[in-house]
């Protein structure tokens, strides 16, 4: 009995190809509002005047914070294993995102 409700919480993933590639990116730009967090993965290339948003991720608030502790749990994880990660200090990035939306 144990083993079958063991096999009803079992979720199938699946992860194609072109998925498992992945997509670079080295800056996120995160918002949010009362129901929902906007997290956008870019791709900033060094000297280039432009940078285009590879993904968006929305995510409600619960879930936003369930990632948090799945991240730092996982950059702990990390650090034991290989040492501290060093964060190095940037300079601000001017963002641009275009004109400012109106409702």
């Amino acid at each position: 009995m144990a083993e079958e409700k063991k096999k009803q919480k079992q979720i199938n993933i699946e992860l194609d190809e072109k998925t498992a590639e992945g997509t670079y990116s080295n800056l996120a730009i995160i918002n949010h509002s009362v129901s929902e967090f906007v997290v956008d993965f870019i791709s900033l290339m060094p000297g280039a005047p432009k940078a285009k948003v590879k993904s968006r991720i929305i995510l409600t608030p619960q879930h936003a914070k369930k990632l948090l502790k799945a991240l730092n749990e996982n950059v702990s994880r990390f650090e034991k294993a290989h040492g501290t990660i060093q964060d190095y200090e940037q300079p601000a990035i001017p963002l641009n995102f275009g004109p400012t939306g109106e409702a």
